[in-house]
């Protein structure tokens, strides 16, 4: 039997296309080699699936050419992944739940309010304004300034751009 064909029949893939995709991306594996979805699997067989963060072993106890009920997979195959792998998915799903409430979801109008407000009054925060020290350049009038530059002192700042052309 094909790997895609038992992998769809085992109900571990909702359908076989997925589980021939399964086996082109190399999740599926047999003695440490990446199977293509035409490899043909007999009886004994100890397949590994690889689904983020856990490899799943399984081995294969009866071979069906249909898609069997959910309750019948167990007659066919016999789950014997690694005490290691189980406890790598447990340490997952505790690290996942203590990340956000279930049932939470996205935040509501009120609370994002609550939080741009939040925000925006770090940003508008005025105790920054030690910083600006030099409050007399806003009084400075740089017009005035240039005016007072003499003619002569304005073209010696850039005769040197022009020292090739003399």
């Amino acid at each position: 039997m094909r790997i895609d064909k038992w992998l769809w029949t085992m109900r571990l893939f909702k359908t076989r296309s997925l589980a021939a995709e399964a086996c082109k991306k190399g999740w599926i594996s047999r003695d440490g080699k990446t199977l293509k979805p035409a490899h043909t699997v007999e009886i004994g067989d100890i397949i590994n699936v690889r689904r983020n963060p856990v490899i799943y072993s399984f081995r294969i106890l009866q071979l069906a050419h249909t898609r069997l009920g959910a309750k019948l997979v167990p007659d066919y195959m016999q789950n014997v992944t690694t005490p290691e792998q189980l406890e790598i998915l447990r340490l997952q799903q505790i690290s996942n739940a203590l990340g956000r409430a279930r049932g939470t979801g996205r935040p509501t109008k009120k609370e994002r309010r609550d939080l741009e407000q939040f925000i925006e009054s770090d940003y508008n925060d005025t105790s920054w304004q030690w910083l600006d020290d030099d409050d007399d350049d806003d009084d400075m009038n740089y017009e005035d300034m240039d005016s007072n530059i003499e003619e002569d002192d304005k073209k010696s700042n850039f005769d040197w751009l022009h020292e090739d052309d003399e």
